[in-house]
């Protein structure tokens, strides 16, 4: 668990109000690419940060082209108050095949666990959905040794890739942008995660212009938005 940035004024409001990095836990999971559960998982309602690195291995000071034995992974950071550790495991589970296993270690499916509660709750799904799919489950669950924090360009990928609101929030967070839940959530929503219904109203308590607003519904293509 790293600690979060104290708030700046370049901020915005939903930030303001996120739990610090003391009232919060940590789950750690490799599922392929981490761009992508990196999106997903900040999404959710609960989630509180993300950030994407690798972990696994032993290769001291990996980086994305000198990677050694270690796995792309996303590091959840979220209140348990909203949010509980099985719902992740559910989102985890239910976003790859089980029964199979990465050709590459780079890319595999491994729940990295550091605590006691956490590997016990990752082992109890894993032989859940051994039981529902009647098989051997060949996704590992490991202890969390270091994770090891990625490129700044790795980091909330999606919302990088959206030209307008990605600059406006670079602009704004800098380094930081790692750390606020807003990016977590647009990184979300540009990827076309996250609860519909929801979205209209995090859009509008975020002092944005309106060319950056535009930007993250066009990418969610939710044609319902106004």
């Amino acid at each position: 668990m790293s600690d979060a940035a104290d708030p700046t004024p370049t901020d915005l409001a939903p930030d303001d109000a996120a739990p610090p990095s003391s009232a919060t836990d940590t789950a750690t999971f490799g599922l392929g690419c981490f761009w992508g559960p990196d999106a997903r998982f900040g999404a959710m309602e609960g989630v509180v940060r993300t950030r994407v690195g690798y972990a696994g291995g032993t290769t001291p000071e990996p980086t994305y082209h000198d990677l050694g034995d270690h796995t792309e992974a996303v590091q959840v950071e979220y209140d348990p108050t909203v949010i509980s550790y099985v719902d992740l495991l559910d989102v985890f589970w239910s976003n790859h095949d089980p029964r199979s296993t990465s050709r590459k270690r780079q890319y595999r499916n491994v729940i990295l666990v550091d605590t006691l509660v956490h590997r016990q709750a990752a082992e109890r799904t894993r032989q859940e959905v051994g039981s529902r799919i009647g098989g051997a489950v060949e996704t590992a669950i490991e202890d969390l040794d270091t994770f090891h924090l990625a490129e700044p360009y790795h980091q909330k990928y999606q919302l990088r890739s959206t030209p307008v609101v990605g600059d406006e929030l670079v602009d704004r967070y800098g380094d930081d942008l790692v750390d606020s839940t807003v990016a977590a959530r647009l990184n979300g929503f540009v990827a076309g995660h996250g609860d519909p219904e929801r979205r209209p109203s995090l859009l509008a308590a975020l002092e944005l212009p309106p060319t950056a607003l535009a930007d993250v519904r066009r990418r969610a293509c939710d044609c319902s938005w106004s």
